[in-house]
């Protein structure tokens, strides 16, 4: 009898040892990170109307609960803490779910919400190791602010070394994303809405696509003052200008009020360590500028920045070989490549048609005509530059109302010559002696300060900020964020 009282409380014990350690969370405070155990998988419930940033009063306490640094995915962060989270987009088959990790760094004293996302593209590996590195090297009693690391965004093409999802859409053509669209749009917006719309700013990384490789590089719209400084707290990270394209993660951000840039480094489907040390300083240098860190990175060169770009193409079909390596500056008339055909062993060369930099190159491979060989960022004089940005706002500031005037008067001539004449060649020979005749008062209208709504105040206050930079021509799309 008692040796079966005996095993009775034996086992009892056992089960109970064994809830606890089924039981365990993830660490709460980013000193233990190092022996972070296994979760089980969360799927949190969407969150309604998410806080951009995070209040702090005058004594740097957060408004509401101090204790909380940040409420994400259902969850309340607590400050000092280390969280892995798993962000799920949409409802998927019973057991088949794809959660997608998400770490939280919470630092013990407020401050700014950084977010670092990677493997948009499932197959862009070097950002995953660049997040796991900085995340993981946090001290809480040494951070001022949250991290949110994402290191696979795309979890789907992640597992099949697949740039798409699994639609062979690109998630990152949808950003913001539509609660009713594409299975990619759904995906976007998921994403955009639990976890982007949390950040004050956002660090997105990329490599190159399709057998090219990228000089580790920022993208970013420097027309917009609060990305322009974003970019210059990464040091001597080379800058290129350009808006993005609709649907990037970047674009979506920043029109969101989110100072967001494209931080590219390295090849896909593989990791360069290299590269990702570089991506981690830049990253550092960063969070110390946002004074989230006191690690003052070292003194750096002088940062190159470069507002134009153009790829250098091949003429003929064959084997191209590289001769230029990245980074490296050309001239004009500089031969980068060659590209042979291997049957007739005919040959041609690829030359620079510009001064600047080799910020992008295709590997050695097979080649068709018209093929993208090298980007080559354009060397300008910045403070040029910058004076053509503020010419071309105040051109389209003062010809706005300009543009608007002639659209009226062309409208009104149609519209009464219409009533006169079947003819299409009167109505339009109307319409240009109208716009004609209003051309004189064109000086007028430019001196005419701006017009105001019906509320009484200007159209331009509080309107968006001016989009100054020039805009990236199709060339930038040889090289796809």
């Amino acid at each position: 009898m008692r040796s079966t009282l005996v095993f009775c409380v034996a086992l009892s014990l056992q089960w109970f040892i064994g809830l606890a350690v089924a039981n365990e969370q993830t660490p709460n405070s980013l000193g233990d990170s190092a022996t972070i155990p296994t979760d089980p998988l969360f799927t949190p419930n969407p969150r309604k109307n998410p806080s951009l940033n995070i209040d702090f009063d005058k004594n740097g306490s957060a408004a509401g609960n101090t204790e909380v640094a940040v409420t994400l995915l259902g969850q309340d962060i607590l400050r000092g803490s280390f969280e892995r989270l798993y962000w799920t987009a949409g409802q998927a088959v019973a057991g088949l779910a794809m959660p997608t990790p998400v770490l939280v760094a919470a630092g013990t004293n407020p401050g700014p919400t950084l977010c670092l996302t990677a493997a948009v593209h499932g197959d862009e590996l070097n950002g995953v190791e660049t997040i796991r590195r900085v995340m993981f090297s946090l001290e809480s009693d040494k951070l001022n602010g949250v991290v949110i690391g994402v290191p696979i965004v795309n979890m789907h093409g992640f597992r099949r070394s697949s740039r798409y999802l699994p639609d062979r859409r690109d998630l990152n053509r949808y950003f913001p994303g539509d609660p009713k669209g594409s299975s990619a749009g759904r995906i976007a917006y998921s994403f955009f809405n639990e976890v982007i719309s949390h950040c004050d700013r956002l660090i997105d990384i990329h490599t190159g696509s399709f057998h090219r490789t990228n000089l580790t590089q920022l993208r970013g719209n420097l027309g917009k003052e609060s990305v322009a400084q974003f970019s210059r707290m990464f040091h001597d990270v080379t800058v290129i200008d350009g808006a993005g394209a609709p649907g990037t993660l970047r674009r979506a951000s920043v029109d969101a009020g989110i100072p967001a840039v494209i931080l590219e480094a390295g090849e896909p489907l593989r990791l360069q360590l290299k590269e990702v040390k570089q991506s981690v300083n830049g990253i550092k240098a960063v969070m110390h500028h946002l004074n989230m860190i006191d690690d003052k990175p070292q003194r750096a060169p002088k940062q190159n920045v470069f507002y134009k770009s153009t790829w250098l193409r091949a003429d003929q079909s064959g084997v191209f070989l590289s001769e230029a390596k990245l980074g490296q500056n050309v001239k004009k008339g500089d031969i980068l490549g060659s590209v042979t055909d291997p049957i007739t062993n005919r040959s041609s060369v690829i030359r620079s048609s510009v001064d600047g930099q080799i910020i992008g190159l295709a590997l050695n491979q097979m080649v068709m005509p018209g093929f993208a060989a090298y980007h080559v960022g354009i060397a300008a004089d910045v403070k040029k530059v910058a004076a053509d940005k503020v010419a071309d706002s105040v051109v389209a500031e003062a010809l706005e109302p300009v543009a608007e005037n002639m659209k009226e008067v062309a409208r009104e001539a149609a519209q009464k010559a219409a009533k006169t004449s079947n003819d299409p060649k009167a109505v339009d020979a109307a319409v240009r002696k109208a716009i004609k005749d209003n051309a004189k008062n064109t000086s007028q209208l430019v001196d005419e300060p701006p017009r105001t709504k019906s509320g009484g105040e200007p159209e331009t206050e509080g309107a968006k900020e001016p989009a100054m930079s020039i805009r990236p021509n199709d060339e930038m799309e040889e090289h796809p964020e």
